[in-house]
């Protein structure tokens, strides 16, 4: 029988099969051989009778922090008050995103909280992203359940940014454990202990433990480069074909962000980036 790891606590693992029952597995111990770890995500064929599981079916993509396999999109949660917008969390959660070839969707979150000069200020940010080619929705908008239908999904952003707040939003017999966030920190206590796949909207949303730690796992600084995705309009004009747009001559990158057409913050978070300058623990 074929299902789908929507579960995993300790050595088991709960597989929706294809009939809809549930089932609780364990692993065959052949995996630890192949050096294969089953991830909620992963689509399974197990022998029912033992409650094993047999066959990890090939994955499309996978996530390190938090460990899911085969995700269609990822919905950044992203706070504009305790804890406070930061452009360099959301754009490297973005890298990251893009280059699992994930899609990634921008969720703002906590906007009744500020005055209207930094609403001002976020507004400027929500256009520039949805000018470069992202979907971006407030958390108040009910366009947002629409996106969910025969997806597996997962929310990703620092803790305390409203992801279990939404998620009990979008269903309210969730009832999932939201926590409230540190003044000292700014960030919320981990109120997620599992990374756990929940039916919601005709799909599947990941409800995940906040990012411990956010790296650039395997990636070279060409990688973050290409996951600028506006960069990309430029780069044929740049004097040099694999043009880095930090110290060369005639970069035409560089020219768009003098002229206001690439976002200065973006553009000063890809050379923290390339230069591994920033060490936040999130």
């Amino acid at each position: 029988m074929q299902g789908i790891i929507v579960k995993q606590i300790s050595n088991d693992y709960t597989i929706h099969l294809d009939n809809d029952e549930y089932v609780v597995c364990k692993a065959r111990g052949k995996f630890r051989n192949m050096h294969i770890t089953p991830l909620v995500g992963d689509y399974v064929t197990i022998d029912y009778e033992n409650k094993y599981i047999l066959e990890i079916h090939p994955r499309k993509n996978e996530l390190i922090r938090p460990t899911i396999a085969n995700v269609d999109q990822a919905v950044i949660i992203t706070s504009v008050y305790i804890p406070n917008f930061s452009s360099n969390l959301l754009d490297k959660l973005l890298v990251i995103i893009e280059y699992n070839n994930i899609k990634p969707i921008i969720c703002f979150t906590k906007l009744d909280l500020i005055d209207d000069e930094y609403r001002k200020e976020i507004d400027n940010y929500i256009k520039y992203y949805r000018k470069i080619g992202y979907d971006v929705y407030l958390n108040t908008d009910e366009e947002i359940k629409d996106i969910f239908k025969d997806k597996v999904t997962v929310f990703a952003g620092q803790s305390g940014a409203g992801k279990s707040t939404l998620l009990n939003h979008l269903d309210k017999s969730l009832n999932i454990a939201t926590g409230e966030v540190s003044v000292a920190l700014g960030r919320g206590k981990h109120t997620t202990r599992h990374v756990e796949l929940l039916p919601i909207l005709d799909g599947l949303v990941a409800d995940t433990p906040g990012f411990s730690s956010l790296d650039f796992i395997g990636m070279t600084n060409s990688d973050i480069r290409d996951c600028f995705t506006e960069f990309n309009k430029y780069r044929d004009k740049c004097q040099y074909q694999d043009c880095m747009h930090k110290n060369e001559g005639d970069c035409e990158v560089k020219r768009q962000v003098q002229l206001g057409n690439i976002m200065a913050s973006r553009y000063d978070n890809y050379l923290k980036f390339i230069d591994r300058k920033e060490n936040v623990d999130y």
